[in-house]
């Protein structure tokens, strides 16, 4: 089959990461990621029925899993209106506990691979079947529904604020129907915990060529004890660092993507989304670097195959409590999907619905989050670095109005902060405007601020500012050229480079794929976000 030969890229890394925040930050963060939602609270105040999403699950069509592929992933007979009922709470107990994959014994292991059997034999009219488990992401990632009373208008989760919230409804299902093929009402799908150093390797039982967990089309390159590279390019053949080294600049991009780089809303979530909108041009942190490194090198389809893949599920199975933060938005509470429970019955499910995951019956149990506090240190001691930023303030083109420029090697710019902060609590915010990327193609580069060793670029350091990955698939347009918008939260660095109060900064880019010989930046700027 052709399709066995399409590019494979393991996404949604993070998203185990910050499925957890209502157990594990309940603290500083918590207030962080509860602030970020209540600023998205005004534009909606209209009570936002009239712009709420939900599919239109007759209104169903072929899609882009990749943008050279259409591909047809819709459920058999969808042009039927099948009647659905409203969800109820389940039972109060038991609460299933989802505990991390490298922690579990070999007598879950074998209950799980039991379960994920049966769901596999399934034939594919039974929507809790595998491949129509699968075939959900397809669906809601790759914009094959319409939204509903919107005709025209694509239904797509990724890079909006809708991302958390329907993957944690998805996820809710898929484990109840799993627990029901064998009985189980106690079963909890694990989660793979990549963002702790213990668990930065593929759980073993997903590498096990004899176990329905394992897939063909894997890159065999990233198995243990290859440790995962979180800040990934498909142009990185070999491991960059040892697993220690590995270990210490997962441990810092977390932070930058989870803490430092994302005290604002839109900078973590992404856009906005109602009804009518079409897919965002400036994802968050939480979807805006590659998802995950174990990528095979034939070309197989991005959001549809992927998801066929075991391992993903229990990336997926960590979305918890960011739903409880959702809550602050009133076109979250209304906006809707529906999926079909362990009982065959098509459930419509609202966003108020799963703001609780004590009332969903289920919890996580608890592991230590270095990343949490692990703020990076300066590559340079920041009196050094600015004696040699000083020496070298001429090298450096100022961006003026006609900066545009191609990304065929590492470019450093001069940015002037001519407009000061009005409040405090306003983030700074590099925005890198006009990027053109060919919609065909996989994109990365990193951005750095006063870098001025160039031996010492690595996310472990304080220099590092972010990522910009843009994947291709999803959506309609596949080969068309994307502009998309970069912003980068950089109050905090900036104020450990002890730059804060100077007239202007260095912005770096450094291209991670060859692919950056095709795109150029239209500009830079700085804005304060509040």
């Amino acid at each position: 089959m052709a399709e066995k030969k399409w590019i494979l890229i393991l996404f949604l890394t993070f998203i185990i990461a910050v499925s957890q925040v209502h157990h594990l930050y309940m603290g500083e963060l918590a207030s962080i990621m509860l602030e970020k939602l209540q600023q998205w609270r005004k534009p909606f105040n209209n009570g936002g029925k009239n712009l709420a999403i939900g599919p239109n699950l007759t209104a169903c069509h072929s899609s882009y899993g990749r943008p050279d592929l259409l591909v047809y992933c819709c459920p058999p007979g969808f042009q039927t209106p099948v009647p659905f009922t409203d969800f109820k709470f389940p039972d109060p107990s038991p609460v299933r506990v989802r505990r991390p994959a490298h922690l579990l014994n070999e007598s879950f292991i074998a209950k799980y691979n039991k379960a994920l059997s049966i769901m596999k034999s399934l034939p594919y009219d039974d929507p809790r079947s595998f491949l129509r488990q699968a075939n959900l992401h397809c669906q809601f990632c790759t914009g094959a529904y319409e939204m509903l009373n919107r005709s025209g208008s694509e239904l797509n989760i990724h890079r909006t604020w809708m991302f958390f919230p329907w993957h944690r409804m998805m996820i809710y299902f898929h484990e109840r129907i799993l627990g029901s093929l064998i009985g189980d009402d106690t079963f909890a799908l694990p989660f793979w915990a990549w963002d702790i150093p213990d668990g930065m390797t593929i759980p073993d039982f997903y590498v096990d060529k004899s176990s329905p967990f394992f897939h063909s089309q894997r890159d065999f390159s990233h198995f243990p004890p290859r440790v995962a590279d979180l800040d990934y390019s498909t142009d990185d053949n070999d491991p960059r660092f040892d697993g220690k080294e590995q270990t210490e600049t997962n441990l810092a991009f977390m932070y930058n993507r989870m803490v430092s780089g994302a005290k604002k809303t839109e900078l973590f979530m992404g856009c906005t989304y109602k009804a009518g909108d079409k897919n965002c041009d400036s994802p968050g942190t939480i979807e805006r670097k590659i998802w995950a490194s174990f990528t095979r090198r034939q070309k197989i389809r991005f959001f549809t195959l992927i998801i066929q893949i075991s391992i993903v599920f229990g990336k997926f199975g960590g979305i918890s409590t960011i739903g409880n933060w959702i809550s602050t938005i009133p076109i979250g509470l209304i906006s809707f999907f529906l999926f079909y429970d362990e009982n065959l019955n098509l459930v419509k499910i609202k966003v108020k619905d799963v703001l609780d995951i004590t009332k969903l019956g289920y919890s996580y149990e608890e592991v230590d989050r270095p990343w949490l506090n692990h703020r990076p240190p300066p590559s340079v001691p920041p009196e050094q670095a600015r004696r040699i930023i000083k020496l070298k303030q001429n090298e450096n083109p100022v961006f003026s109005s006609d900066f545009r420029r191609v990304l065929d090697g590492k470019l450093t710019v001069t940015v002037n902060r001519s407009v000061k902060r009005e409040k405090v609590d306003e983030e700074e915010t590099v925005v890198v405007y006009g990027i053109v990327v060919r919609g065909n193609e996989y994109v990365k580069f990193d951005v750095y601020v006063n870098l001025s060793d160039d031996t010492k670029m690595n996310p472990k350091f304080r220099e590092f500012a972010g990522t910009f990955a843009y994947i291709p698939g999803g959506g309609r347009g596949g080969h068309d050229l994307k502009k998309m918008k970069l912003k980068l939260g950089i109050s905090e660095l900036l104020k450990d480079l002890k730059a804060d109060e100077d007239e202007s900064i260095w912005v770096t880019f450094v291209p991670r794929t060859t692919s950056c010989s095709n795109v150029s930046i239209e500009g830079i700027k700085i804005e304060y976000i509040k």
